[in-house]
């Protein structure tokens, strides 16, 4: 926060850009499946949203950035306004407050962020989607707009997550896994950011098996659970695994700090760990129920991923976009298949 500027010149900046590119490369573009999130949300939200595009950016916004766009960044961000500091362990608090004087004490405050408005995104229809990779299976993804960590919704939509594809009982992982024996893993998530999410189930079949097979299987398996509801046994299996998820985070040095971070940062309460562990053990198999039926609409993305040359294998391929990465990797282009 201090110093990082005064030592920043054009030969570190160069060293450390071909660093970050590289990781891009490494966890997204040359890994299987590894462009999956960008496209979904790319396709999720619009262009102007703040979460259509990604963080670590594309690798054309990674070649023209320039030692004065992160010069003017880290002073609008990196400042102790806009920084919280957590101190966890066994430590003599009256030894640590002449510290953070000392090494904190003297750096200029920074100045008052104007935070933007995130809407919430909406799909009024299917958006169908087909992206070769080089991969050797395919992998369906299917996504539908949710909530983010700021709404109350939250808490049900990571139980229905855990009922769908949780334990080797899970209704998706049971009837695909398990019970048909069609598909190798499935997984399902809520990716909620700050302001807002989607709600996410991946899907990468056995050898003789389609994505179409797999697409209409899993519908099928969540019309059920929106028509019943979970159990309460079901439920209960769901809550004592995410309790234990949530309580397991709190045993390390780090995991405390990040969560009385977390709480402090997203929700004005470091103490928020407490509220959130009470709503998890509020939810009801109604609640699971309502938002299974309030979410997971006809509004949703549908992502095949399939080996390059194969566009055929993805999901109802006559009804899907393709996908295309941009000549000079800026963003999708996105372009109806013929």
């Amino acid at each position: 926060m201090g110093f990082l500027l005064d030592k920043l010149d054009e030969a570190k900046f160069n060293a450390q850009r071909d660093i970050v590119q590289n990781e891009r490369r490494q966890g997204i573009d040359n890994q299987p499946y590894g462009r999956m999130f960008e496209i979904v949300e790319a396709a999720m939200f619009p262009t102007t949203h703040p979460y259509s595009w990604p963080v670590v950016g594309y690798m054309a916004d990674l070649k023209k950035a320039t030692v004065e766009d992160v010069k003017n960044f880290f002073r609008v961000y990196y400042a102790p306004s806009n920084a919280t500091l957590a101190i966890v362990g066994d430590f003599d608090p009256t030894q640590v407050k002449p510290w953070l004087t000392k090494y904190f004490g003297d750096l200029t405050a920074g100045a008052t962020i104007k935070r933007p408005t995130v809407i919430a995104p909406t799909l009024t229809a299917e958006k169908r989607l087909v992206f070769e990779d080089r991969v050797q299976v395919p992998r369906l993804s299917l996504a539908w707009p949710s909530v983010g960590d700021d709404k109350e919704d939250e808490y049900a939509l990571e139980s229905l997550a855990a009922i769908l594809a949780g334990s080797r009982t899970a209704r998706l992982t049971k009837t695909l896994v398990y019970d048909r024996q069609s598909a190798a893993t499935v997984s399902a998530f809520n990716n909620d950011s700050e302001n807002s999410g989607y709600f996410m189930v991946n899907i990468t079949p056995r050898p003789d098996h389609t994505l179409a097979e797999l697409e209409s299987t899993a519908d099928s398996v969540i019309a059920r659970l929106k028509h019943e509801g979970p159990t309460a046994e079901e439920l209960a299996k769901t809550k004592a695994g995410l309790e234990f998820q949530f309580v397991s985070q709190l045993q390390s040095n780090l995991g405390k700090a990040q969560t009385l971070n977390d709480g402090l940062v997203f929700h004005g309460d470091a103490g928020y760990y407490r509220t959130a562990f009470a709503k998890l053990k509020a939810v009801t198999p109604a609640d699971v129920k309502r938002v299974a039926n309030k979410y997971l609409g006809a509004g949703r993305v549908v992502l095949s991923i399939v080996p390059q040359g194969k566009p055929a294998l993805a999901s109802k391929a006559d009804k899907s976009t393709k996908v295309a990465v941009s000549p000079d990797g800026g963003h999708y282009i996105m372009e109806r298949a013929q």
